[in-house]
């Protein structure tokens, strides 16, 4: 089974990394000290009227496990998001400006999320305690093979020169912690008519067992006027803002599960030439990676016990597990 998935690009380089022996550096469970590595982009320059996505490969400089509780990235201005992924097709580490990091193939090429960003300055904290005392945290191997995302947006009148910086903050070696990651989905299935006043791109999938979930948001392109998250049909979140979607945070002793154990996630659109530029009425709108001349529908969290992220498709009507 296959399908386009156009959304990722990324261009760094590694710059910097300061461990211990254990190859994690000594962090509190709250985030503070120097960063177990940070990762910034080779600067790249975006002409005037431009969208464009990038890939940079790396590989993650830690020797050892790294129990992650703390993210901090910062982006120029132009930047549309940032999504930072691991694992996929082995590749070359270096700037690569012909690809999309290499999905759009076999589901199961398709990498592992770890962290995005829509703002220019974002830190994320994990929440310190799970309800029993223990912080949680993302886990990185050592080497792990990385794609950095970033999807540039040249609306000025002159080029942009353009970087990420991304900074891992990680507990000391041994601390007793509980892995959350990444749950994510994307629509497959989205056609905006031409001329549509109002075309709805919705799909459930399932949320792993006993999951608690402690963050949840969107995201869409122009012409999203509204999307939505929803328990059955209590509301989770609700967003009209699809530059800056809403987020709902969950703390100890407040975590989300869901009653009805699946995400439903709902995008309302228009194409009638009034809700985006370009003017995109005459013509269907499909799913793909242009902020302005594609769409996306897609509900992004984290959640916790987990083993590993999870990412659904929802693709010619049904929901797949791609991990």
């Amino acid at each position: 089974m296959r399908f386009s998935i156009m959304f990722l690009a990324s261009a760094l380089a590694i710059t910097g990394c300061k461990q211990n022996d254990a190859g994690q550096t000594g962090v509190d469970a709250a985030g503070s000290g120097s960063a177990a590595f940070t990762i910034q982009s080779t600067d790249t320059v975006i002409p005037a009227g431009t969208e464009v996505t990038y890939c940079y490969y790396f590989h993650t400089p830690n020797t050892a496990n790294i129990a992650v509780n703390r993210w901090v990235s910062d982006m120029t201005p132009g930047s549309h998001h940032m999504i930072f992924f691991t694992g996929g097709p082995d590749h070359p580490d270096g700037l690569d400006m012909s690809n999309d990091c290499g999905i759009g193939g076999s589901i199961t090429s398709i990498s592992k999320w770890v962290f995005a960003s829509q703002t220019q300055h974002l830190d994320q904290p994990l929440p310190v305690d799970d309800g029993t005392g223990k912080p949680l945290a993302q886990i990185i191997a050592p080497n792990t093979l990385g794609a950095f995302q970033m999807h540039y947006l040249n609306s000025t009148e002159g080029p942009l020169t353009v970087h990420v910086k991304l900074s891992a903050y990680a507990m000391a070696a041994n601390t007793p912690y509980t892995e959350t990651d990444a749950y994510v989905t994307y629509n497959q299935d989205i056609a905006i008519p031409p001329g549509s006043t109002g075309t709805d791109a919705t799909g459930t999938c399932p949320t792993p067992a006993g999951a608690k979930f402690w963050t949840m948001s969107t995201h869409s392109h122009k012409q999203s006027l509204e999307t939505k998250v929803t328990d059955g049909t209590a509301m989770v979140v609700d967003s009209t803002d699809w530059e800056h979607p809403s987020v709902t945070n969950w703390n100890t002793g407040s975590f989300f599960t869901y009653a009805s154990n699946s995400v439903t996630w709902t995008c309302h659109y228009k194409n009638d030439g009034e809700t985006a530029l370009p003017d995109n009425s005459a013509k269907t709108i499909y799913a793909g990676a242009h902020a302005t001349t594609d769409e996306m529908c897609m509900a992004t969290g984290y959640f916790f016990p987990a083993t590993g992220p999870k990412f659904y498709v929802q693709y010619n009507g049904s929901c797949i597990a791609v991990n």
